[in-house]
Formats: C-alpha cells, sequence, structure tokens
C-alpha cells in the first residue's frame, strides 16, 4: 500500500513519510508543492496511492484547489488535510470538497497515524456496487444518488449522512453515532452540523416526492425508511 505526503515544509514531510512506513508499513512518497503532488498523483503506476496527507497552503497549487482536482477527477482514496487553521467554516468547507479527516497543525504524530489508519481501514470496507432503499439508489462506488431514476446532486459530507442512514435503514440513528461516523477527530464544534445536513437532504430527497424518507426522531435521532409504495412519485412542482 502507498501513501503520499504533501507538505512544503520537507523535515515535517520527511517525518510523516517516516512514520507512515515505519508505523502502518506503508511505502510512502513526498511532494514539497502543490504541482508536484500533482504530478504524483496521475504518474503511471499499477499501484495507485491508498492515502494522501495533504497540507493546505502549498506553493504553486494549494491545498483546496489540489483537493478539489482529485475528486474532480475522480480519485476516491482517503485525504487527510493538514493546516494551522482550525476555525469551523474551514473545516467544513473541506469536508464538503471532499477530504476525509482534518488534522490541525502542531500536531501529535501518534495521533496522525491513527487517524490515517482509521482512514485506512475505513476505505477498504467492500462496498455494494448499488445500494437500494426503495426507490432510493446509492451508488457506493461512484456516490451518485437516484430517486425514482432522477438523479439527485449532493454535497460529499451530504452524501455520507445520507449513505450511513441507508445502511442503518429501519433504525433510528443517534445525533452522536452520526457525529462519530462523519468525523474521525473531535466532534465538539461540530454538534448542530447535522441537523444543516439533514435539512439540505429532505429539500434534495424528499422535497419533490409526495413519499418521504428522511425523518428526524425529537431527542432520538435521524432514520431513512424506503417507501416502496406506487405513489412513491415526483409531486407537483
Amino acid at each position: 500500500m502507498r501513501a503520499l505526503v504533501i507538505d512544503d515544509e520537507p523535515r515535517l514531510a520527511a517525518n510523516i513519510a517516516g512514520s507512515l512506513r515505519e508505523g502502518i508499513g506503508l511505502e510512502a512518497d513526498v511532494a514539497l508543492d502543490g504541482e508536484q503532488g500533482w504530478a504524483l498523483v496521475n504518474a503511471p503506476t499499477p499501484e495507485p496511492y491508498d492515502l494522501v496527507v495533504l497540507d493546505l497552503k502549498l506553493p504553486k497549487l494549494e491545498g483546496p484547489e489540489l483537493l478539489r482536482r482529485l475528486r474532480a477527477s475522480g480519485r476516491r482514496m482517503p485525504v487527510l488535510v493538514l493546516s494551522v487553521r482550525d476555525d469551523k467554516l474551514t473545516i467544513v468547507e473541506l469536508l464538503d470538497s471532499g477530504a476525509d479527516d482534518y488534522v490541525p497543525k502542531p500536531f501529535d504524530l501518534g495521533e496522525l497515524l491513527a487517524r490515517a489508519k482509521a482512514l485506512i481501514r475505513r476505505s477498504q470496507t467492500p462496498l455494494a456496487a448499488v445500494l437500494c432503499r426503495g426507490t432510493l439508489e446509492l451508488n457506493q462506488l461512484e456516490r451518485r444518488v437516484r430517486r425514482a431514476g432522477q438523479e439527485i446532486v449532493l454535497t460529499p459530507m451530504e452524501y455520507r449522512v445520507l449513505e450511513y442512514l441507508a445502511l442503518n435503514a429501519g433504525r433510528v440513528v443517534p445525533k452522536a453515532e452520526m457525529l462519530a461516523h462523519l468525523y474521525d477527530f473531535s466532534a465538539g464544534k461540530f454538534t448542530n452540523v447535522v441537523e444543516v445536513y439533514m435539512s439540505a437532504l429532505r429539500r434534495k430527497v424528499d422535497g419533490a416526492f409526495t413519499a418521504k424518507v428522511l425523518f428526524t426522531e425529537r431527542g432520538r435521532g435521524y432514520a431513512l425508511r424506503a417507501d416502496r409504495s406506487d405513489e412513491d412519485a415526483p409531486g407537483p412542482g
């Protein structure tokens, strides 16, 4: 398995790469700017990277743009972001852009390794080509959603919320459990984001349909209940 560390601080990048080699057994390459990192990702190789550790502030091509390019190109390897910025808005924007986890600088290398292991383990979970819940279909390989044949465009984090509810269809998922699934780091400052994502999902997934599949159980959590009736068709407007 292979990892790519993209950070413009040579000593830090080398330390991270060395820790990934010794602590997890990954082969690890290093890029010191965004353009070099993008070139390594695109280099012809029989083994694509299984993890990217990405600093936000990079010369030539900054981290957020590199992240957008990775996801736009269809690459799904986990991306662990590093940055001195630790404000809620920045982190939410990164996660919505396709980052999988976030470690603020300065950090403990042991914590970084634990996060990296968790991301790799999660990425190796077998996926169904299409996960069907009534008329709702989630293509887990492409992260695309359709309902009654209609394409539904979701952000990466909206998709992760919906996917987890679909995998646990019929069961009320407590808010704390959803937060633990979404964020491998401390979720203390994100206690209200699940409501935000659920509001967006209800608008996108349920808004045009007479039969609703997404529910909030006040004080308990959230649930997806598949409706298989013939009435599950787009409503007026």
